[in-house]
């Protein structure tokens, strides 16, 4: 059963619309009106990918017994907000803290890799998504809605995932890494290529590359 202190609910709302902002600034690219108009589209992606990200590592935490909890990094809140009127997203808002006596490799390896593992099926979820209303949305506003939403969140989730995967730091990967190379790299490379097909194709191609449109 998850637990949460207020302490935690305030800093995931408060990382929550702060990374929304800077994805939104960045597909907006850099123009403040159009990154307005983009946040509500942004923010769906964004939700379900942080919150369910951050919830993936709390629930695996859980699940081995530790409790775990959310907490801010101001800083990495701000460097986010800075890189992205460059283009790009440094998105470490913050982490889940586990809080455990001891841990071997594996199980801080298995608990690290939840995230990005929540990110990449979030991913292929919008893509289906995407997929399904992508010949509805010539001809209706509100499937188009969807198609957008669905996009971005495919975008923003398989980027969340390849970035958190990087052996930098404090980062997921490097705990992954260490526990299991192959498991490391099979995740990365899935992340890897789904969000290189994103920067690169573009999302409308590759809808029409799997319906063969």
């Amino acid at each position: 059963m998850f637990k949460f202190t207020s302490n935690e609910v305030r800093d995931l709302i408060i990382a929550f619309v702060v990374i929304s902002l800077c994805f939104a600034i960045v597909n907006g690219r850099g123009d403040i009106n159009a990154a307005i108009s983009m946040l509500p589209i942004v923010m769906v992606g964004v939700g379900a990918g942080f919150i369910l990200h951050e919830l993936g590592h709390k629930f695996v935490s859980m699940k081995y017994g530790y409790w775990a909890e959310f907490k801010l990094w101001p800083q990495g809140l701000l460097i986010a907000l800075i890189t992205s009127f460059f283009g790009f997203v440094f998105a470490a808002p913050g982490a889940v803290y586990t809080y455990a006596n001891y841990m071997t490799d594996e199980i801080n390896g298995k608990i690290s890799i939840a995230g990005p593992i929540v990110n990449i099926i979030l991913a292929l979820i919008f893509l289906a998504i995407a997929t399904m209303v992508y010949t509805s949305a010539a001809y209706s506003e509100t499937y188009a809605i969807i198609f957008i939403v669905c996009a971005v969140g495919y975008s923003i989730n398989s980027f969340l995932a390849v970035f958190n995967l990087l052996p930098i730091g404090n980062l997921d990967g490097s705990k992954v890494l260490r526990w299991n190379f192959g498991i490391w790299i099979i995740t990365i490379a899935i992340a890897a290529i789904l969000t290189l097909m994103s920067m690169t194709m573009g999302v409308v191609n590759i809808v029409r590359l799997i319906i063969g449109f």
